[in-house]
């Protein structure tokens, strides 16, 4: 990794609460990002800011310094009750609250401020107890937000500070609606400071931001792109049977100890994971309907390096921080200029360099003239050698999950014979 993606600006140049700049120290950050940069000076003088940044850019050390900042700098109303918070943070996946918790805990550390987690899926009445004791900053997402909201087990009428972020995304899950039903029931714009940050600030999240925020500073660098500069983008045009035998080739000429692969249904995760370990190679699914529990076990597990790909529909493509990610997979084209984005952000992050292999196949082609439309460049295509295309093995027996009460428990007879020949 370089040092390419630091600004030359330092964290002690500014004015920190002593608390704020241990936290920075033991966190190992001594020179900022280009955003932090950026959103810095505006954000420690208590002015609103919205941000582009890319992921993996440090814009979550960016607004938790702010936050702690304001937090520490501006002692909390005497007439507060401690279920009432002083800041929060909203994100659109349960995996981005996860990792801007653990940074928060990590910069965190000497502040004394209570912080509180809030994402679906698990721990429901954990994370209600804990919240319902008192917490200064608030951390989760939207639907498990509103929840507890609504039940009364926390309000937001001291909100010091809120922060939005990856705003873009909020649009793309349909989360809108609830983001304007929060941002309507804190502290007015005017007596809070905001934070909204986003990989494209487009109309949409703009205008978002002018109607809740006051009078927001748009922070961006000059050459700001739309996909990370270190990584290296390359399409292939395989016809569909060639995808699997082409994937194979690739993984072992390549040899990446960790990938990630990109699919557009479970369906098709599914698929593709029979395959890959009909091949021996050690991989693992991250999708939709995977519990949460499960979902964190795996990602540990990736991270360890007990397999070395991870199959993963668009659900993973935003919020995660897994360290050195070296390829990035298109085995499937996303539908959209912001999905091919985020998901090829999963590697080169913070200045490293990485690789974006996609695949134009027959399916999918139709989506590349507005992915390269929306990141300003085409992608260099690549000829298929013939010599990369390897043999597959079949693949693995698929394991068939039957719900409690399904067929499963058919009697004895079972199904009428179409309706198990309908089930192969």
């Amino acid at each position: 990794m370089t040092d390419t993606h630091l600004s030359e600006t330092t964290f002690s140049q500014f004015d920190l609460p002593e608390p704020v700049r241990r936290g920075i120290e033991d966190a190992g950050f001594q020179r900022c990002t280009h955003i932090q940069a950026l959103a810095l000076p505006d954000a420690l003088q208590g002015r609103d800011v919205a941000g582009q940044a890319q992921t993996g850019t440090g814009k979550t050390a960016a607004f938790l310094i702010a936050i702690y900042n304001r937090l520490l700098r501006e002692p909390a109303d005497e007439r507060r009750r401690p279920n009432q918070i002083r800041a929060l943070i909203l994100a659109p996946t349960r995996e981005l609250a996860i990792q801007i918790h653990k940074d928060a805990v990590t910069l965190g550390k000497y502040t004394g401020l209570k912080l509180g987690l809030a994402y679906g899926g698990t721990d429901y009445d954990k994370q209600r107890r804990q919240i319902a004791d008192g917490v200064d900053v608030l951390i989760g997402t939207p639907g498990r937000i509103i929840d507890y909201f609504k039940q009364k087990v926390f309000d937001m009428k001291h909100v010091q500070v809120m922060v939005l972020d990856e705003a873009d995304r909020m649009f793309d899950l349909g989360f809108i609606k609830d983001i304007r039903f929060l941002l309507r029931r804190m502290t007015p714009p005017a007596e809070r400071q905001s934070m909204l940050f986003s990989a494209t600030l487009s109309h949409r999240v703009m205008e978002l931001a002018y109607e809740h925020m006051n009078n927001p500073e748009k922070v961006q660098t000059e050459d700001e792109q739309v996909t990370a500069e270190k990584v290296r983008q390359v399409i292939y045009y395989p016809s569909n049977p060639e995808k699997i035998p082409l994937l194979l080739g690739l993984l072992k000429r390549l040899g990446p100890h960790r990938s990630m692969v990109f699919v557009n249904t479970k369906h098709m995760a599914d698929k593709l994971l029979a395959w890959l370990k009909g091949n021996d190679i050690k991989a693992a699914v991250l999708s939709g309907d995977v519990p949460q529990d499960k979902r964190q076990r795996l990602l540990g597990q990736f991270e360890r390096d007990e397999f070395h790909v991870l199959v993963a529909t668009d659900v993973a493509a935003r919020g995660l921080h897994i360290p050195d990610v070296s390829h990035v997979f298109n085995f499937d084209l996303p539908q959209s200029g912001e999905d091919y984005v985020h998901r090829i952000g999963r590697t080169g992050r913070a200045g490293a360099e990485g690789d974006a292999i996609s695949f134009a196949c027959e399916a999918s082609a139709f989506s590349l003239p507005e992915i390269e439309q929306y990141i300003g460049f085409k992608i260099e295509s690549e000829a298929i050698d013939r010599s990369l295309l390897v043999e597959p093995s079949p693949p693995a027996r698929r394991e068939v999950r039957r719900p409690p009460g399904g067929r499963g428990d058919a009697p004895r007879g079972g199904p009428p014979r179409h309706r198990r020949r309908e089930r192969t």
